[in-house]
């Protein structure tokens, strides 16, 4: 019983954190602006992190690959300890190495999912109830790219937009298929 709640602290710690960077990496990556409260709390929670890391690895294309790559780094090291934890322990390391790189990949990709469908709320939300929200404009930055394809195919019903709805769907399909 101790071990469980160890590793759920160690996963909500470690799974919140990478989900800081990782919305770092969007917001960056979509030209979100980091001038509001969000902006300055992702900064001010990974700059720790991130700038050793960014000595070793800078940024290319305008991707801050530092944030990529911190958020994957703390993945493997959960799903590691995991393992460890695991009863059958590390039996055969060679075979585990892949399977923890492989599933702390799945893993990072599974929170930048739950990232867009909480931001695709967030911005449904606002939109609804305080549409001119400091956080607004980063919801739309970075849900732009998903919804704005859906929005040239499905068009308003009665003035509501149904493409958050629509890319929630689609986000939730590939959480299914990626299992």
């Amino acid at each position: 019983m101790l071990a469980q709640a160890g590793l759920f602290i160690l996963n909500t710690a470690f799974g919140l954190l990478s989900g800081l960077l990782l919305l770092r990496f969007f917001m960056q990556a979509f030209r979100a602006p980091f001038h509001n409260q969000l902006g300055a709390f992702v900064l001010q929670t990974t700059n720790w992190l991130i700038a050793p890391l960014r000595r070793v690895l800078p940024g290319m294309f305008g991707l801050d690959l530092a944030s990529v790559l911190a958020a994957y780094l703390l993945q493997t090291l959960l799903v590691f300890t995991i393992f460890l934890l695991a009863p059958f322990g590390l039996m055969n390391p060679g075979g585990i190495v892949g399977i923890v790189l492989w599933t702390a990949l799945l893993a990072t990709l599974r929170i930048c999912i739950h990232l867009l469908i909480g931001t695709l709320i967030a911005q449904a939300i606002l939109s609804w109830v305080r549409p001119h929200s400091p956080l607004m404009p980063v919801a739309s930055q970075l849900t732009r790219p998903f919804t704005a394809p859906i929005q040239r195919l499905v068009p308003p019903v009665a003035n509501i937009d149904l493409s958050p709805l629509i890319a929630i769907v689609l986000a939730q399909l590939v959480l299914i298929f990626m299992g």
